[in-house]
């Protein structure tokens, strides 16, 4: 099982670098972009068949936006930069990290629902001012709620880092996480290390992903509000989600299967103790970094 996990972590890393040190994220992108724009000119015609009443156009709009979810998150986001960095950064059991990556796509597909019945039915805006309020302020805001979130685990890796005691390399320790010489903890144990992740973390997770929806769902819902067919254009909304959902996922896995297939397979003996807090704190910074990146952009 040991090998299989760090053989299986190998191939993460090796993937990864592939896509951020050998041009790879780059050709995903130009891959995802058009595919993106293939569902899209899919998606108008879906609408169109589905206003002309032909059979199973709901299904196949349904689908259409599915596959648009999917090719939106294979490309550049800020949702899988947070999923994989905290998956990284923390302890976090893989199907609790997967979990939140569904929720937060989901959240993503109400924020999406909220924005716009909101916008035409109170404030009576328009599709560009939507989508341009999307654009100028959510976005940049969820940008930002990303960079906290990765000073957040920057700060707590630290913290972890100072109270690591200075003589814990020369005890031994049981399988327990006590010391055999002093008798006493000087960590948590995994069992507690995944007790410590309450409902303010993945409160913190979901909502800076969902801040900013996704833009071809506002355009899906815009046009099926003008259309008259509400209750389809909010189930393609979640099922854009749920299609976004299985990126995020995949990449919770990958996170999951890094961490403890090659970096905690690393940080073992008498450094562990340093290691672990270290490793949170380069995920953090990570996130931090690109997060203000985008954020830069988006200004």
């Amino acid at each position: 099982m040991r090998a299989g996990l760090l053989i299986a972590g190998g191939a993460v890393l090796a993937l990864a670098i592939w896509l951020w040190g050998f041009g790879g994220a780059a050709e995903v992108t130009t891959w995802a972009t058009e595919r993106q724009r293939m569902a899209q000119d899919a998606m108008a015609a879906g609408l169109r068949a589905l206003r002309a009443g032909e059979p199973g156009a709901v299904a196949g709009l349904l689908g259409v936006t599915f596959a648009y979810g999917f090719f939106h998150a294979a490309g550049p986001g800020h949702g899988k930069l947070l999923i994989g960095g905290y998956g990284v950064g923390r302890q976090v059991p893989l199907l609790r990290l997967s979990g939140l990556a569904i929720l937060s796509s989901l959240a993503q597909a109400a924020t999406a629902v909220a924005l716009v019945y909101a916008g035409v039915l109170i404030l009576d805006l328009s599709r560009p001012a939507l989508t341009g309020f999307a654009d100028r302020v959510m976005a940049p805001a969820s940008y930002g709620a990303i960079a906290l979130v990765g000073l957040w685990l920057v700060a707590r890796g630290l913290r972890r880092l100072r109270r690591a005691p200075a003589g814990h390399a020369h005890h031994g320790h049981d399988h327990d996480g006590d010391c055999a010489t002093c008798g006493h903890a000087h960590g948590p144990t995994p069992e507690q290390a995944a007790e410590v992740h309450t409902w303010r973390d993945a409160a913190l997770l979901v909502g800076a992903v969902a801040m900013r929806p996704c833009t071809g769902a506002l355009f899906l819902l815009i046009l099926t509000w003008r259309f008259g067919l509400d209750a389809v254009g909010i189930a393609g909304a979640f099922a854009m989600g749920l299609g976004t959902a299985t990126v995020t996922v995949a990449v919770a896995v990958a996170a999951v299967t890094l961490r403890e297939g090659v970096l905690m397979r690393l940080a073992t003996g008498s450094g562990a103790v340093r290691a672990v807090p270290l490793i949170e704190m380069a995920a953090g910074g990570l996130i931090a970094a690109l997060s203000l990146q985008l954020l830069l952009g988006a200004l």
